[in-house]
């Protein structure tokens, strides 16, 4: 499958998804401490309550942040496995001056994030 027709899919995908059920996927692949971080948010607890049916919705900057680390998230393990994105998500990145993607993600670098996702997926990095 082409890289542009992954990451649209992958889009997609993220954006079907409730917020509660998006932070639920992302906890449970990432952590709550690096989707906190990734969120832009200093409670590391709050993933957890948002991930909750019923509990509190991320802020609108959050949700964000938190759709880009999905959507990051959904290419890779979709084309390398969950552990590979895993790895991905929180190692140093040359495309990213060796910044770890999530904190990226939290400084609002979405398109490089997406760029390196891509370039990842594609084996450009290679």
């Amino acid at each position: 499958m082409a890289v542009v027709d992954q990451a649209i899919l992958a889009h997609t995908e993220t954006m079907k998804l409730s917020s509660a059920e998006l932070a639920r996927q992302l906890v449970q692949h990432l952590g709550p401490t690096v989707v906190a971080v990734a969120a832009g948010v200093r409670d590391k607890k709050l993933p957890y309550k948002w991930s909750a049916d019923g509990g509190p919705v991320p802020r609108d900057g959050a949700l964000r942040r938190l759709q880009v680390a999905h959507r990051a998230w959904v290419a890779i393990a979709t084309s390398e496995g969950a552990d590979v994105a895993r790895a991905w998500f929180i190692g140093a990145n040359p495309r990213l001056d060796e910044q770890p993607p999530f904190m990226a993600i939290a400084a609002g670098k979405f398109k490089p994030v997406m760029s390196a996702a891509a370039a990842f997926v594609d084996g450009t990095d290679s």
